[in-house]
């Protein structure tokens, strides 16, 4: 297990860069098993669960070459489904876009059950229910599924039963392998979709509505190109550097934000008396996302009269939700955050409550914020999901003196040597392997 210790209350000041997008590798990672080709990712975060990845696809047989932020996969003739690695597949609850990415190359497969944040029942019917419009049979059985492909056909229209990112990605990767026009309606345009719809494109396929809620895409049988993406920035850690500016009342340059995904998120900040300044204004390497570097200045907070809560893009990001937790913490008033998407993610806000916030649940999915406080220092556990252990680490950055953060793969699921480029803008910041050398 590795720790952190946070020698907090110190300011941060200077320039951090927004890395690739953890959702968007990801899914580009099941997407790209319909290639017959050489894929190329560039800008790939080099974080754990990209290493989980590389893991399974190594283990069915694909060739996985790592330069830096390059990942180039190099598909086998026949894929090795049956020597996946259960236990890395088990760590990564995308794993289960495999279903789709596998339909042209296998005819019967078993994919295992997927994890990746404890966040209560995540259910996964809405996969099954876009992947079964194709004729693609799944029988759930303990530990994961069995996918049956022989009756793969094109179907005219999918309507999600659910309007997430993952199962639109679900829905594009099976749609991207028929050779005749599929309408999928309910879709997300977040980030990450974007990203796999850009792909995809790459490969060949035509897709209308980039951007909307209605994608209409006309795939190939087969795709058998050498191609290269660029992944564009991640707005979730973005929004990560921005609540740690915003807690430390920092002066903070953030380089490389992709603004169309926090322009929702500024504008709530704004309201509540937040002051920041564009820097500047380009494109991502991928020529496609509105990239701005963002000056985050000290501010004083007032809690805003209405409720915080996500929804699907264009909504508050469901992601970026947690990192008000301790934005408002340190805003003069009561703020009512609402997550509605997640039995438990609520709950674990209530931690931090061990470094002085005033935080209240109402039930499991609300919970009332009172501030403003002043954060101090403890020793904790990471909570086991990815944003809530993010916001434990940005309180503990605004907190003076020593606490400990155990147990952090959660966070290094996400975000790449957080330490080193904290400290690069002025945090005391240490990552350690050894409890031993800890001292409080």
């Amino acid at each position: 297990m590795k720790y952190f210790k946070i020698n907090g209350g110190k300011k941060l000041s200077g320039k951090i860069t927004v890395n690739g997008s953890k959702n968007a590798a990801v899914a580009l990672f099941a997407a790209a098993m319909i290639n017959k080709g050489k894929t190329t990712l560039k800008n790939v975060p080099q974080i754990e669960e990209v290493n989980r990845w590389v893991e399974v696809l190594e283990s069915i047989g694909v060739k996985v070459e790592r330069k830096e932020k390059t990942i180039i996969l190099i598909p086998p003739d026949k894929i090795k489904i049956d020597d996946i690695n259960k236990e890395a597949a088990q760590r990564t609850r995308s794993a289960i876009m495999l279903i789709s990415g596998l339909i042209r190359r296998s005819k019967k497969y078993f994919i295992p059950q997927a994890g990746g944040c404890k966040l209560g029942e995540r259910t996964i019917r809405p996969h099954l229910f876009a992947i079964e419009k194709f004729g693609v049979k799944i029988k759930s059985i303990e530990g994961g599924f069995e996918i049956d492909t022989e009756n793969f056909k094109p179907v005219k229209k999918v309507v999600l039963y659910e309007s997430g990112d993952t199962v639109t990605e679900t829905a594009l990767i099976a749609a991207a392998q028929s050779p005749e026009k599929t309408i999928i309606k309910m879709a997300t345009a977040n980030y990450m979709v974007q990203d796999v719809c850009f792909f995809l494109e790459k490969l060949g396929v035509k897709i209308k509505g980039i951007g909307t809620g209605t994608l209409e895409v006309t795939g190939l049988k087969e795709m058998n190109k050498d191609v290269t993406y660029e992944i564009s920035e991640d707005p979730i850690e973005a929004m990560f550097f921005i609540s740690a500016a915003i807690v430390t009342k920092s002066k903070l340059i953030i380089q490389r934000c992709p603004i169309e995904f926090l322009e929702l998120e500024l504008l709530k900040l704004e309201k509540m008396g937040q002051k920041y300044n564009i820097l500047n204004e380009y494109k991502s390497k991928n020529g496609k996302t509105d990239l701005v570097d963002l000056e985050i200045i000290p501010s004083k907070l007032k809690a805003l009269k209405d409720k915080l809560h996500g929804l699907p893009f264009p909504g508050i990001n469901i992601d970026n939700l947690p990192f008000f937790a301790p934005i408002v913490s340190i805003a003069e008033g009561r703020t009512l955050i609402h997550d509605w998407s997640y039995e438990n993610r609520v709950i674990y806000f209530v931690d931090m409550n061990r470094l002085g916030a005033r935080i209240s649940l109402l039930d499991p999915h609300r919970a009332y914020v009172e501030g403003p406080v002043s954060f101090k220092a403890a020793e904790m556990m990471s909570p086991p999901a990815l944003r809530p252990a993010a916001i434990i680490l940005v309180a503990m950055l605004a907190a003076p003196g020593m606490s400990i953060l155990r147990d952090v793969y959660s966070i290094n699921r996400g975000y790449e040597n957080l330490e080193e480029r904290l400290k690069s803008v002025g945090a005391d910041i240490e990552l350690m392997d050894d409890e031993s050398n800890i001292k409080l």
